[in-house]
């Protein structure tokens, strides 16, 4: 039975059982801000669980997309050691949202395991809770009652909090679960020793293939256990351990999940899986493994990055490539090769996937060149250091680190490595940087949030009225404290209604007011969390109780409105000039301009530029009214031509918006009229990641811009004579609008590693401006570290900043560095202690030159 048949059964089973078969979330998690990555096919159900949403379907499944590499629930290490761990797996879900709970799901399991599946009662075990003293939770009888109607005793197994209590993470809904495990020994093997002893004991042929969840408490930020209001079924079975079990095979990695893959690699590394090479064998696991998980984050929109989820991602691609590197002796790039046996295996069910492979293949093989040329030198670095260290033998704790951190290497092989020069490894050492490490994979936005006070529990909640109105009357339903690392306090608020915009599609939140009575108190953002639109404030109203009315920022809505309608115009005018390639991959919209990040190879032209702003402009001067549909169905509008973001999960109702051509699946707020923009014009356009391409513009500055391109052109035709007073100082006033916004793109995300405040990318400023920025920012931030780039003409300018103090205290020394990362440009350079600049004309190296700086300051 392959993967495909398993698959539609499950889902014809529960139709059967008047389920509602659902698309799988993307694997990126948008639900949770407590989640980098769908770890469980529940995530997307958190809010339905804690009654902050209502359900559409009582009775749901599905076949969900799910990374397990970070946080609670991480498999990372022991994929491709052992034979039945992965980082990518589909999982193979029901639920029941107040509907059936125990009973029915045991009853349903036992059906379709054995009826359905044809798998042997015999091989079957399950596990039930056994309750809990810490969490005073009493053993679980019912489910017990139940399953003693399938099986004897002797094939029931008690399970502790560790094994039989599901939890998505630190809070959060929860509850006792019951396994089904199942035993795929030979007859010789189980007669040595029962099955029920070899459950949860890590065997890799005794597995658990399918948990039933009863989501029944919600865990609370103190650890306590609220009951929810009803019970809830949550179930979760992994496809590739439940083909393994019906194809009978010895491993996941056996299956035809995994075959083709495997085929492929073996002829690429021309070695063979399974043919007495554990080192190879291991090598092919990880690979194959890898690979599903990077194509699959990428297609849902998370490229390889040096912070959060992105760094995830590459931290995985690297590993693999390490692997590729080390165990099947492939020195060039090859995982991307891979991508089209996905697409063969994968097109029916995530059909995006057809028009995104090479886009996928593209983001690989850049990381993998990169990566190979570190490795190569991470290689001649573990020589160099048992070079220095000959009379104590010994790999100091610093170093192993930067061998993992930098170069890929883990600890085992280096510890190998090691070994056979005689030399020792300080693994005391290497943990203690490990856990410095592990910060930088960190979400942004973790703020210490307190558990919800609730003021009204019998009004609805976070309706948007803001489509239409600028202010109204509302009540608060509940809020709750945020505290910051700096220990700076904030309040989330929520009301039954809003005109607030919460951020999102690209569009930064409103600001505005929260006006009663007795009180006036500003909001600084809104955001969403799950289904609540968040109201962010420094203080709360002094009575909770009483009648508000939302006020929001109308001139600043009115500009961020402008420039949203105009990234609409924008995407037009690509796609009609550039080409129907072009696809949106992110934006962000504020009052002062935006960026528009697309899909394309190379640089655009100025006589594109040109063509593309004389388009928009021409869409303004038309006065097109906009076209409106907020309940619009998704699929009628798709096929009509609608555009939206192909990361995004839509919903079967739909907003869109529409400007004659320009039509697109849109929840942001937009202009009435084209009219309202009046002119438009690009600031710029540059590299934003491989294959991808930023514009930023704006409506709100476009006259002063104009004139500046203008008298720019005016510039080069009489370059013999002196140059413009009043044109210098209107370039100078527009080079310091843009360092004001990259100023406010640096604070929001700079990193933090350990005492180090960090951050490096390219940035469109001349050197000049660049040098007024980082004095800039280190007026307002202590030990800063920054590395800049930026492109003109063919050529690279990189500058390297750090405070003084930083750098006596660390005894580095910014020229230094500088010139060890102009080599990464095929550049020069060199300065001061706290400052130095360079340049070099090898523009593929820039993200080289930012992974390079990353890893210099986790070195510090």
């Amino acid at each position: 039975m392959n993967s495909s048949v398993v698959r539609e059964k499950f889902f014809d089973f529960f139709k059967d059982k008047q389920h509602q078969i659902i698309p799988s979330a993307s694997v990126i998690n948008e639900t949770d801000k407590h989640l980098m990555f769908t770890n469980a096919g529940m995530n997307q159900f958190r809010n339905i669980f804690t009654g902050d949403q209502n359900p559409k379907f009582s009775r749901v499944a599905n076949s969900q997309k799910c990374l397990r590499v970070s946080g609670k629930h991480n498999d990372l290490e022991e994929v491709g050691i052992d034979t039945y761990h992965h980082t990518f797996f589909e999982m193979l879900g029901n639920w029941s949202f107040g509907d059936y709970f125990k009973k029915e799901i045991i009853g349903w399991s036992y059906e379709l395991m054995t009826k359905v599946y044809g798998l042997r009662s015999e091989d079957l075990y399950v596990s039930v809770f056994e309750g809990s003293k810490e969490d005073k939770l009493d053993y679980d009888e019912e489910s017990l009652n139940e399953w003693k109607k399938y099986f004897s005793e002797d094939k029931i197994i008690n399970g502790n909090k560790k094994d039989n209590f599901w939890e998505m993470g630190d809070i959060g809904p929860c509850g006792p679960c019951s396994e089904i495990h199942v035993d795929l020994r030979s007859s010789s093997e189980k007669k040595k020793i029962k099955g029920s002893e070899l459950v949860n004991k890590d065997h890799p042929q005794v597995v658990e293939i399918w948990n039933l969840v009863f989501i029944q408490f919600n865990r609370k930020k103190d650890g306590s256990l609220q009951r929810l209001d009803k019970q809830y079924v949550d179930t979760g079975m992994g496809l590739e351990r439940l083909c393994m079990a019906l194809q009978q095979k010895n491993s996941t990695y056996e299956t035809d999940l995994f075959s083709g893959i495997i085929n492929e690699i073996e002829n690429i590394a021309n070695k063979k899986y399974l043919a007495g090479d554990e080192a190879v064998d291991i090598g092919i696991r990880v690979i194959s493994d890898h690979l599903r998980a990077i194509v699959f984050t990428i297609l849902d929109g998370q490229i390889p990055s040096n912070t959060g989820p992105g760094y995830v991602v590459r931290r995985i691609l690297r590993r693999a490539t390490r692997y590729g590197y080390t165990n099947l002796g492939i020195q060039n790039p090859f995982i991307y090769q891979l991508v089209d046996k996905l697409e063969d295996q994968y097109s029916n069910l995530y059909p995006n996937i057809i028009n995104q492979k090479d886009f996928i293949k593209s983001i690989i093989k850049d990381e993998e060149e990169g990566f190979l040329k570190t490795l190569n030198q991470g290689l001649v670095l573990i020589n160099d250091i048992m070079e220095s260290n000959l009379n104590d033998k010994i790999i100091k704790g610093d170093d192993a680190f930067k061998l993992y951190d930098t170069y890929g290497f883990p600890i085992d092989l280096t510890s190998l490595i090691a070994s056979e020069k005689s030399f020792k490894v300080d693994i005391e050492g290497f943990d203690k940087n490990m856990k410095i490490q592990k910060n930088r994979s960190k979400t942004k936005r973790n703020d210490d949030l307190s558990d919800w006070i609730i003021i009204n529990d019998n009004i609805s909640s976070s309706v948007f009225k803001g489509y239409d109105l600028h202010e109204v009357d509302a009540k608060i339903c509940k809020y709750r404290e945020a505290k910051s690392d700096d220990g700076s306090l904030k309040y989330h608020i929520v009301t039954d209604v809003t005109t607030f915009y919460p951020e999102g599609g690209g569009q930064i939140g409103d600001t505005g007011k929260l006006v009663s009575s007795a009180d006036e108190i500003e909001v600084i953002d809104t955001f969403r969390d799950g289904g609540d639109i968040i109201h962010l404030t420094k203080k709360l109203p002094s009575n909770l109780q009483s009648q508000l009315k939302l006020k929001i920022t109308s001139e600043r809505r009115s500009l961020i409105e402008s420039n949203h309608t105009s990234t609409h115009l924008l995407h037009q005018a690509l796609r009609q000039i550039i080409g129907v390639h072009v696809e949106q991959r992110g934006s962000m919209i504020s009052d002062q301009m935006f960026r528009f990040d697309f899909s394309h190879p190379s640089k655009l032209s100025n006589s594109d530029l040109d063509s593309i702003n004389s388009f928009v402009n021409e869409r303004i001067k038309e006065s097109i009214p906009l076209i409106e549909n907020r309940d619009e169905d998704y699929h009628k509008a798709v096929k009509n031509g609608a555009i939206g973001l192909f990361t995004e999960k839509y919903e079967d109702k739909v907003r869109t918006v529409k400007f004659n051509e320009s039509y697109e699946l849109c929840g942001g707020t937009h202009v009435k009229n084209t009219s309202e923009l009046k002119t438009f014009s690009i600031i710029s356009e540059g590299s934003q990641a491989f294959g991808i391409r930023r514009i930023t513009a704006t409506c709100n500055q476009a006259i002063i811009l104009k004139e500046i391109e203008k008298k720019k052109v005016s510039e080069e035709k009489v370059a013999n004579q002196k140059a413009d007073k009043e044109l210098k100082k209107e370039i100078e006033l527009q080079n310091k609008i843009k360092a004001q916004e990259i100023k406010k793109e640096i604070l929001e995300k700079i990193n933090n590693v350990g005492e180090i405040n960090f951050f490096a990318d390219e940035v469109d400023l001349d050197p000049k401006s660049i040098k007024e920025l980082c004095f800039s920012l280190s007026d307002q931030i202590d030990n800063l570290f920054l590395v800049l780039l930026s492109v003109n003409n063919d050529k690279v300018f990189i500058s390297c900043f750090i405070s003084k103090i930083l750098a006596e205290n660390k005894g580095v020394n910014a020229s230094d560095i500088l010139k060890e990362l102009s080599l990464l440009i095929d550049g020069s350079g060199g300065g001061q202690t706290f400052y130095a600049t360079g340049g070099g004309t090898n523009l593929k190296g820039i993200s080289s030159v930012i992974s390079r700086s990353s890893e210099i300051v986790n070195q510090m």
